[in-house]
């Protein structure tokens, strides 16, 4: 989909027919885009304030948990989060009794550094009857930790709410680089991942779309979507049920053979040297 920058109402009816139409066609979990509530592309930290909400009480994931009760369904959708004095780019989860949880984003990107207050609470796996869902926002995919510390939790799924934007230099022949960052995660950490990206030009900010659903065998089980019109994706997967064919592969079991003794730890590491403008 693509939100309407500045317009919570508007974007409230829109999340919500793509809720309804996704429920009528069988969905028990909807995933929207990152920042799905407002937009994204703030010029500061002041406009971005002036666009969140509280959690779980604001407007926006008021309307969301009402249809996940009317529906019975769960749902994963971004919002421009405030508490207090931080502002926060987070994602909620909401099932047919009311918010589960809230994940705030771990990585900040460009000018999220300014506008945002970090993650400091980590990355949550939340038990469900669907399974157990870790989420992630967007350039979070940028980092194996992500998929590493919700599978060493037990995830079945990692979702994804993003705004995936191009990548410079990317060849036309070759998947978006943002589904081939949800493909390793999902291949590497025997689980599902969902990458939900928006569409649309935002404040002279184009983004790519390409929604997708990824097997624990890193390969695209629904998806990619369209990269310049609204879509609605879907796939039918057994979480639960695949727990056992996932975590003991006789091939390989890449969370099993992993060799701790091995790593670097955070002790260990040698700091990222940027290297001095010319």
């Amino acid at each position: 989909m693509a939100p309407v920058f500045g317009d919570i109402a508007a974007n409230i009816a829109s999340t919500c027919g793509w809720i309804r139409a996704a429920a009528d066609r069988g969905a028990r979990l909807v995933v929207l885009p990152e920042a799905a509530s407002a937009g994204y592309v703030f010029a500061d930290r002041v406009e971005a304030a002036r666009y969140a909400q509280p959690v779980p009480d604001g407007p926006t994931v008021t309307a969301w948990a009402r249809l996940a009760a009317e529906l019975d369904l769960w749902i994963v959708g971004g919002v421009t989060e405030r508490n207090g004095d931080r502002i926060f780019n987070s994602a909620v989860l909401l099932g047919p009794t009311g918010h589960v949880g809230t994940f705030r984003k771990a990585h900040l990107w460009n000018d999220e550094k300014e506008i945002y207050d970090r993650n400091d609470d980590g990355f949550p796996v939340y038990d469900t009857p669907l399974g157990r869902i870790g989420i992630g926002i967007c350039y979070d995919a940028w980092f194996p930790e992500t998929f590493r510390s919700a599978a060493l939790q037990g995830a079945d799924l990692v979702v994804l709410p993003s705004n995936w934007v191009p990548v410079p230099g990317q060849p036309t022949a070759v998947p978006a680089m943002a589904n081939l960052m949800c493909m390793t995660g999902a291949h590497s950490n025997q689980c599902y991942v969902a990458g939900i990206s928006r569409i649309g030009v935002e404040n002279g900010q184009p983004f790519v779309g390409r929604s997708v659903l990824v097997g624990p065998d890193g390969w695209p089980i629904a998806g990619p979507a369209s990269g310049d019109r609204e879509e609605l994706v879907l796939a039918e997967v057994d979480l639960v049920g695949t727990r056992a064919q996932r975590w003991h592969n006789p091939f390989n079991q890449p969370l099993a053979d992993r060799r701790t003794d091995l790593y670097v730890t955070g002790d260990q590491a040698v700091p990222a040297v940027l290297p001095s403008p010319c």
